[in-house]
Parts: C-alpha cells; sequence; structure tokens
C-alpha cells in the first residue's frame, strides 16, 4: 500500500489521492471504534469538522504554521471526543448512536452560527503555509509528501493499536461484554479510551484535509458526512485494516468520476452499497480475506 501512494502522483492527480487519503485516515478511524469496540456512532462528522474549522482559523486567522494548525485542529477534536464520549458511553447500541448523532448536530449548529466559522461560506483561502518554515507546501508534491506521512503515520498508529492487548481488550467487549466484565476489565474506560483515539484520529484527517484543500466548510460537520464514513468502512470490510483504506477510495473515486451525474451519483452510490451488503456481507477486504482464508 505504501508503495502503491508513493508511486500514485506519477499516474493520477495528486490532490484527489490526497483527498483519498484523508478519508481514508477518517475511515480507518471510525474502523477502530465500530469494527473493533462494536460502538456505531452516527456523528463523526463533528470531529472530523471540528477540526477542519479549527486547523483553517489556526493558520489563516492567527497565522500558525501548517504543522502547527493540523495539531492544533487534532487536540480541538480529542477535547470534543472526551466530552463526547463521556456523555455517550453511558449508554449502549442505537441509544448511543442518537447521542453521537445529537452531539454532532449541535456541533453542526454552533458552526453555521459561530462568527469566526464564516457560516455558509466556511473559511475560505486557508493558506497552506510553509512546513517548519522551510518547505513551501503551495507545491502540490510537497503538500502529497507532507499528506502521506500523516496517512501513513495513523494508519501505523491504528494497525499497532488493533494488535495491542488494548486492541484485544476492545475486541472481546465487541463480542461480550458481559464477560469482559467478569474478567475484571473496566469496560467504560476501555470504550471511552477508544472513543477518544477514533475521535483525536478523525480530527487529525479533517484538520489536514482543511490544509489540502484551503478550506473548512459545513459538508465536513454535516450529519451526512457521518453516513459516508459509515458506508465506506462497510464497503470495504468492517473489523478488517485495509477495509476502510479500499472503502474510501471507491466512495471517493465514485464521486470524482461521477460528478456529471449529479445528484444521481447518491442514486449509484446506493445501489452499489445494497448489492454490497446483499453479496459482499463482510465487504470488500473481508471477502478476499475470507477467501485467502487470511485476515486483512
Amino acid at each position: 500500500m505504501a508503495a502503491a501512494l508513493i508511486v500514485a502522483p506519477a499516474f493520477v492527480y495528486p490532490v484527489f489521492m490526497m483527498k483519498v487519503m484523508c478519508f481514508a485516515l477518517f475511515a480507518c478511524a471510525f474502523n477502530l471504534l465500530i469494527g473493533f469496540g462494536g460502538l456505531l456512532s452516527f456523528g463523526h462528522a463533528m470531529f472530523l469538522g471540528s477540526a477542519s474549522y479549527a486547523a483553517a482559523h489556526a493558520a489563516k486567522v492567527w497565522g500558525l504554521t501548517p504543522e502547527l494548525a493540523i495539531v492544533f485542529g487534532t487536540l480541538c477534536a480529542g477535547v470534543l471526543s472526551v466530552g463526547a464520549g463521556l456523555l455517550a458511553i453511558r449508554r449502549q447500541g442505537i441509544y448511543f448512536a442518537m447521542i453521537t448523532l445529537a452531539l454532532a448536530q449541535m456541533v453542526f449548529f454552533f458552526s453555521l452560527q459561530a462568527p469566526f466559522t464564516g457560516g455558509e461560506d466556511g473559511i475560505q483561502a486557508v493558506p497552506r503555509g510553509h512546513l517548519f518554515g522551510l518547505v513551501d507546501l503551495s507545491q502540490p508534491l510537497a503538500m502529497y509528501a507532507v499528506v502521506l506521512v500523516i496517512f501513513l503515520g495513523g494508519f501505523l498508529f491504528i494497525y499497532r493499536v488493533i494488535h495491542s492487548p488494548f486492541g484485544q481488550v476492545l475486541k472481546a467487549i465487541r463480542e461480550n461484554e458481559q464477560r469482559a466484565i467478569s474478567l475484571g476489565y473496566d469496560t467504560d474506560r476501555y470504550k471511552l479510551a477508544a472513543f477518544v483515539l477514533s475521535g483525536t484520529l478523525a480530527g487529525l484527517a479533517g484538520a489536514t484535509k482543511a490544509i489540502v484543500f484551503q478550506l473548512a466548510s459545513l459538508t465536513d460537520v454535516h450529519w451526512s458526512m457521518s453516513g459516508e464514513v459509515v458506508l465506506m468502512t462497510l464497503l470495504g470490510g468492517l473489523g478488517t485494516v485495509f477495509g476502510p483504506v479500499v472503502g474510501a477510495a471507491v466512495i471517493i473515486t465514485m464521486q470524482n468520476y461521477l460528478a456529471q451525474l449529479g445528484a444521481w451519483v447518491t442514486v449509484v452510490q446506493g445501489v452499489i452499497f445494497v448489492v454490497c451488503v446483499l453479496a459482499f456481507r463482510r465487504g470488500i477486504v473481508g471477502e478476499i480475506g475470507h477467501w485467502l482464508k487470511k485476515p486483512l
């Protein structure tokens, strides 16, 4: 995967690939929560969007360098995820999902009304600046290299978390929470940690996206974005390592190359999703892993 992403700019438009990597990191962060923790969040866009707004504001208004703006946006998402997690993990199942959706809608209307977010126009013309004061990120390949490092770093971190003792406990909670409690694990603490990790990494994706596209808009924090990341994760393969990356790539590619269809893109996505759910219950990567008899 790393090798393919390194050579990709020679064959594919770099900005398109940067968008794929940002959403792939977002989907991987979401998969950490639902695929391994068993917690379905319908409000993950609040972390992507809040970090996007924070990074864009820090870069444009405060004049922070891009790396500091991305760190600031990620920290904002992390703080928000702590507050949201403390409220949401008190409930399970559909109640957990509805609480996250309600919190995300609150963040959406705050983003719409707050004076520093630009309302419906968002924050536009965000400067990319110079990385560490040296590398000019207005050059597409320089920006691509930064996004590539961020994505691979985030992916490796998630991979390590999944295969750590912490990740094994998360899987146990997903399979049978009462059994995990009987073994002595404080499941609420583990679920909160997973929620915060997932929200923070989603924020990293959002902050990076704001610098790449020099824009933070309401689209990033809208409820439909939360639905989109669910679609990416299920399409690629829930609970797989590489599934969210493939799912994000498929969805972004469809949106990009079917854009001339207008509103029909959503219909096409729906049809593909239904076909995949009926024919590939484990998702694209999940089915491939099942055929190879090897977890992917």
